[in-house]
């Protein structure tokens, strides 16, 4: 299956155009390496990491999709890799447990 629909029929991009431009700009990695086409084949096994938004998501398929169908059905083609939490994207604020901000080079031990 090409990584673009894969994207589209999991529900990472609203569709296959906005996978596609993803591709084009460099942004998804397939098993460490820069996807730099669209019809590039993923199979069950594959690693891909998804810059969505602010977050960083690590992902290993277990199955390809067959549709685009409901979020549940489409969640249950992957399983996260990085313990089920995103990783937030360099360029926001440090802040401590009670929300606070915290200065660079100022830790609370």
């Amino acid at each position: 299956m090409r990584i673009d629909r894969l994207l589209f029929f999991l529900r990472f991009a609203r569709s296959r155009a906005v996978a596609q431009r993803w591709i084009a700009e460099g942004h998804i990695r397939h098993n460490g390496q820069r996807v730099v086409r669209q019809d590039l084949a993923v199979q069950p096994g594959d690693v891909l990491t998804l810059p969505l938004s602010k977050v960083v998501l690590v992902i290993e398929l277990l199955r390809l999709p067959t549709r685009r169908g409901p979020a549940a059905e489409a969640h249950e083609c992957y399983r996260p890799l990085d313990g089920g939490q995103p990783m937030d994207l360099g360029g926001g604020d440090a802040r401590d447990d009670n929300g606070a901000r915290q200065e660079e080079g100022n830790v609370e031990q």
